[in-house]
């Protein structure tokens, strides 16, 4: 269960302030849009910790018990709060209950930045339960019908995973979300190509998919450009493909570790 779920399931049976980092000056521990939601005797997420998160929390439950309005509140991270991050963070205090759970689901999945996953196998499964974690959108393609078919229990996939079967597999490129991170990894180098071809005609259409990453070797990028070329795409057009994928220096090729390369990563891919 990922951080935004439980803590609406939680809200949905007593009320909490929700903090939230609205803007900040020079060094900070968290960027804008970071919450933590403060229950009278749980929190959930993190501002920033330190001195700045305990005077948030007690500033947060006098709210609870005295009711003060929603407001946005200062901190100087000098000496008088023991941090020597030297900068500023405005923090925003929001009362919320049981009837914000449902406008709070789409404001914060807001924040959370869509990837398509195509294929289920081995890597894929890793993958999942990797960003599962992370402040992410997942579906996760397949074209084959057992895959996500019978014996598959969608009740253990994370809640920010959504499965999606797709056949032809490439035909799912044209509907993914504007700034979708794309991970490509089925069950053969057909299907695989398949897909590249189909991200490589979109962006050259709309140029909205800022990482298009490909496992395998540079032996298999390396026939795979060819036959790219032979398509007519061109030199220039192929520099958005990674392949292979994952932050260089890892060697070991266990699923689970491979998934927490590429994980990272998707992490150094800029927002907008």
């Amino acid at each position: 269960m990922t951080l935004t779920s439980r803590f609406l399931q939680r809200l949905a049976r007593e009320p909490a302030v929700l903090v939230t980092v609205q803007s900040t000056r020079g060094s900070v521990p968290r960027e804008v849009g970071a919450w933590m939601a403060v229950f009278a005797n749980a929190t959930a997420g993190t501002v920033g910790g330190g001195r700045l998160e305990l005077d948030a929390i007690a500033h947060a439950r006098l709210g609870l018990t005295q009711g003060l309005a929603d407001a946005v509140v200062r901190y100087a991270l000098g000496p008088s709060l023991g941090q020597c991050c030297g900068g500023e963070v405005f923090l925003q205090f929001e009362q919320v209950a049981a009837r914000d759970v449902a406008s709070l689901q789409v404001r914060l999945a807001s924040q959370h930045v869509p990837v398509a996953l195509f294929g289920g196998g081995h890597v894929g499964h890793a993958l999942v339960q990797v960003l599962g974690n992370l402040p992410m959108n997942v579906v996760w393609i397949d074209s084959r019908d057992e895959v996500f078919g019978p014996g598959f229990d969608e009740w253990e996939l994370p809640a920010n995973v959504r499965c999606e079967h797709s056949d032809p597999v490439h035909a799912a490129v044209a509907d993914l979300p504007a700034g979708a991170r794309v991970l490509i990894m089925s069950f053969s180098h057909a299907e695989d190509l398949e897909v590249v071809a189909a991200c490589l005609t979109r962006q050259r259409k709309r140029g909205d998919l800022p990482y298009v990453g490909l496992i395998g070797s540079k032996t298999k990028w390396a026939s795979f450009r060819q036959r790219l070329q032979a398509r007519g795409f061109d030199e220039a057009e192929m520099t958005c493909i990674t392949c292979p994928i994952g932050v260089p220096g890892i060697a070991d090729k266990r699923p689970e570790v491979i998934a927490v390369g590429v994980a990272a990563q998707l992490l150094q891919v800029p927002q907008d």
